[in-house]
């Protein structure tokens, strides 16, 4: 981890927040107890960032130095409101395209998938709180600064998103190996959300059943599945396609 993508120290922690750095989660060693650490817990508390217990070795791992138990991991982007981006695309008069990453826990994945985003005129991604790759200088890397052009919309719910979506009149399609129907023969060109699911497990049961429709690439060779941020250009350049 670079040393920008973090704060270190309670009292560099609580300057961090008062200075509005655009905080991801606050690490803290569990039995920490003193009158600054109060201070600065409640300051979490207020600006609802999430923040987490853990073993002091956790935090060693992040840095030796005198840390006083807690860390404070630093994104390299400000997160956008989905309720305040979305009525704006719509209102732009063109068909809203985003893109929703369920747990996308690869950074270089992640990278990659938002450089195609950008590429293809992604209007916003979706990411849940927890369980996804860090947004640090490597993801900014790897999606070749495209993580400076392509808002991203951090939720705690992605079942709650893609409801407020449907009812904002987006379609949900969902790219699973699990589907029957191809790619090329959903109907993409019109609001719609792109959902990719996990290097691993793929998308999550809750997420397809909210999905309007489900669709696969198809696969010729013997290996079982694409890279993820592969698969994700293709159906970000299916709706391309469709669209111009």
């Amino acid at each position: 981890m670079e040393k920008d993508d973090y704060v270190f120290g309670t009292r560099a922690v609580i300057e961090a927040i008062h200075k509005r750095k655009f905080i991801e989660k606050v690490l803290i060693r569990k039995g920490i107890e003193n009158e600054l650490f109060a201070e600065l817990f409640q300051l979490v508390k207020q600006h609802s960032i999430p923040y987490q217990f853990v073993p002091v070795e956790k935090i060693n791992q992040i840095t030796r130095k005198n840390h006083q138990g807690v860390v404070a991991l630093i994104s390299a982007i400000e997160f956008i409101d989905l309720e305040m981006l979305l009525p704006g695309l719509f209102e732009t008069g063109k068909d809203p395209l985003v893109l929703i990453l369920d747990h996308i826990t690869d950074v270089r994945n992640f990278g990659a998938i938002v450089r195609s985003a950008e590429c293809g005129g992604v209007n916003c991604i979706i990411i849940p709180e927890k369980g996804m790759a860090r947004i640090g200088s490597d993801a900014v890397k790897t999606s070749a600064g495209a993580l400076y052009s392509v808002p991203v919309c951090k939720v705690k719910s992605i079942t709650a998103a893609i409801r407020y979506l449907k009812d904002s009149g987006v379609k949900i399609v969902s790219a699973t190996e699990k589907a029957t129907t191809l790619y090329t023969r959903a109907d993409m060109n019109l609001p719609l959300a792109i959902v990719m699911g996990s290097e691993d497990k793929g998308i999550s049961s809750s997420v397809l059943q909210l999905s309007d429709e489900q669709v696969k690439i198809p696969l010729f060779g013997k290996i079982a599945s694409l890279n993820v941020s592969v698969a994700a250009a293709l159906m970000i350049y299916e709706a391309v396609r469709q669209r111009h």
